[in-house]
């Protein structure tokens, strides 16, 4: 008799997810920190956007060790968020979770997350939250108002997050053109498709430095607003048209505040400029902002 011996690949339950840019100083720990995690049963894959300093060398050193990790270098800079879904799409897990390259994963927090998504497994995206208590999963309307009018909770980076993999691709990953923000647009997309499950607990070391993206003031002032606006116009967040009216009048006042903040402490003419012209923000705008007419 012949037999046909067939070898089956296992994938892993985890993909973890480490996009990197010039972070030798931190991304050891980061890698470190994953190892370490009581939950085993994951991929690593780090995606490093052509780095200048010894980021990728100090990568490569975990991967000859491990076989779970695994580095990637792309041919050219693609910038944050393109580098995040351009390691999506290396992952073979069931989910996918972030622990960016200057922050670490506490010990059991691979592990929590995973057992507290397993006791929803109709839903596909879970979110930390420090404000909100729940233990069912709320459901997309629900959630979409109780972070609109009540706490906004849908505001943490891809790093206190897990889903789903099929769910990340099915809605096309993140968007690419709002800089720093564009994790603010995915959640209310992501928040309009799948109920969510809140995480209520610390998982992850979010380490402060001076080399973040979160320091570029500039980037903030500009994408915060677009984002909303382009969410309020483009996405069905279960949100009548009292409701899409008030939010887009808040939003017009929230710039307005913040533009004439930034003049006032800056003093700088020209970046002020700037944003107005990359914003869109007209003088019918600015009155809207400050009358609500």
């Amino acid at each position: 008799p012949t037999f046909n011996l067939q070898l089956q690949i296992m994938t892993p339950l985890v993909s973890v997810l480490m996009t990197a840019f010039n972070r030798e100083l931190y991304i050891a720990e980061a890698i470190q920190s994953v190892l370490d995690s009581t939950f085993k049963d994951f991929e690593l894959i780090i995606v490093d956007d052509c780095s200048s300093d010894d980021t990728n060398k100090i990568a490569r050193q975990f991967e000859s060790k491990d076989p779970r990790v695994k580095v990637y270098l792309n041919e050219k800079n693609l910038g944050d968020y393109p580098n995040r879904n351009r390691a999506i799409s290396y992952a073979t897990g069931e989910y996918i979770m972030f622990v960016d390259s200057d922050d670490k994963i506490l010990i059991d927090g691979i592990e929590n997350c995973i057992n507290t998504m397993m006791r929803f497994p109709s839903s596909s995206y879970g979110i930390y939250s420090s404000k909100l208590i729940r233990e069912l999963p709320i459901a997309s309307k629900n959630a979409i108002h109780l972070h609109f009018f009540e706490i906004p909770f849908l505001i943490v980076g891809p790093g206190g997050t897990i889903q789903r993999r099929e769910f990340i691709n099915s809605i096309g990953g993140y968007p690419e053109k709002y800089g720093p923000a564009n994790d603010m647009y995915y959640h209310l997309l992501a928040a309009s498709k799948t109920d969510i499950v809140l995480l209520n607990f610390e998982f992850i070391y979010y380490r402060r430095h001076d080399g973040q993206e979160i320091n570029n003031k500039l980037k903030y002032l500009i994408y915060g607003y677009l984002y909303l606006k382009d969410a309020l116009k483009e996405l069905d967040l279960y949100l009548n048209r009292k409701e899409l009216k008030w939010l887009n009048y808040k939003n017009k006042r929230r710039h307005f505040v913040n533009l004439t903040t930034f003049l006032l402490k800056e003093r700088n003419i020209k970046d002020f400029i700037k944003v107005v012209k990359l914003t869109r923000f007209t003088f019918k705008d600015m009155l809207i902002g400050i009358f609500q007419i």
